[in-house]
């Protein structure tokens, strides 16, 4: 067992509490999922109204936590909430008009995905290759103070602890040689077979490290927006067989943007006085993904496409979801940075 990985139970095991609500919707969600079987009208009017609004869908507070406590009934569920209401048709439905809003302000983002003659993994490289988003982890590098690598690492928790399962989904939805790639890389992901070295449990390792709470769920009522834009996203492709494609080229771009700069992450924690024992979350990643990458594009992505071509649009444009929610998480986190301010909602906390 490799140094600074231990048999672990936190941030493993059990539910969650229901998060503090962001606005009207997400109060009368979570008290209708405390105390009812079904969505109250109010509920229902709010979702509705907010489904309807203008742009700002990807940083909309109040949507973006209520479309992840929809999606979480369908991962460990909440403390006080009935297992039964992961599949509520009124919740469900509450659920897809929040999602056609999320959708809409992604192809905003992304805009147009041009399917072109090259191989799928050659325009999954171009398209990475393209992508201008400001590189947070080269500030955290060569500059990022432990304060700041607390508030980044909150963020992150929101996807982190839950790291491979959004995209495992997808699975089910796939056969041959397609499924068989991503089961290649979700199994590294789960740890090959090993609990300790499930790269959630290894990030739980960092935030304690980093005396933040690394229970399962515990840093939400701190994470912005972002953070939920992106897990959100990914919840959305892998639990609709419809973006399947979406799915699988959106898990490609993070494989294909990983291991450099997770290379980066770990030199910032060691620039911090940090060892191997709290810098292997990113060392894994470095080793892993530099081998995922070439799976995911040409296997897995190649193999999909070739069966069905139809989805190589969906696969570009789950990959450009990607690479645009990134840019949006370090958008947020520089910005509030650069102006002086915490990037977090609230205080942060630390481990009792």
């Amino acid at each position: 067992m490799p140094a600074g990985i231990e048999s672990r139970s936190r941030g493993m095991i059990g539910t969650m509490r229901l998060p503090a609500p962001r606005g009207p919707l997400s109060e009368s969600l979570c008290r209708d999922l405390l105390t009812r079987t079904s969505p109250s009208a109010t509920t229902v009017q709010r979702a509705d109204r907010l489904a309807a609004a203008g742009a700002g869908a990807l940083t909309d507070e109040d949507l973006q936590i209520s479309l992840a406590v929809l999606y979480e009934l369908h991962y460990r569920g909440f403390d006080g909430v009935s297992e039964d209401r992961e599949w509520d048709p009124d919740l469900l439905r509450l659920r897809a008009g929040l999602e056609r809003r999320h959708l809409d302000a992604l192809r905003q983002a992304v805009g147009p995905i041009q399917v072109g003659e090259e191989s799928i993994d050659r325009q999954l490289v171009s398209l990475v290759d393209a992508d201008d988003g400001p590189s947070l982890s080269s500030f955290m590098a060569k500059q990022g103070t432990l304060e700041q690598w607390r508030e980044y690492l909150t963020l992150r928790s929101v996807y982190h602890l839950k790291e491979a399962d959004p995209h495992t989904f997808a699975i089910p939805r796939l056969s041959g040689r397609t499924k068989a790639a991503m089961v290649e890389i979700q199994a590294d992901e789960y740890g090959g077979g090993s609990a300790a070295r499930m790269h959630s449990e290894l990030f739980a390792g960092l935030l304690d490290a980093l005396g933040l709470d690394d229970a399962y769920g515990a840093l939400w009522d701190d994470a912005p927006a972002p953070a939920f834009a992106s897990v959100n996203t990914m919840s959305l492709f892998g639990l609709h067989r419809r973006w399947r494609g979406a799915a699988l080229g959106h898990l490609t771009a993070v494989e294909m943007t990983s291991s450099e700069p997770s290379r980066r992450y770990s030199a910032g924690l060691r620039r911090l006085g940090y060892d191997a024992r709290v810098t292997v979350f990113y060392d894994e990643h470095v080793e892993a993904d530099a081998v995922h990458e070439q799976i995911a594009s040409v296997d897995m992505c190649g193999s999909l496409v070739a069966g069905e071509p139809h989805l190589a649009a969906d696969v570009l444009f789950g990959a450009a979801c990607s690479l645009a929610m990134d840019g949006l998480a370090a958008t947020h986190l520089l910005g509030a940075w650069e102006a002086g301010r915490s990037a977090l909602r609230g205080e942060r906390p630390l481990a009792a």
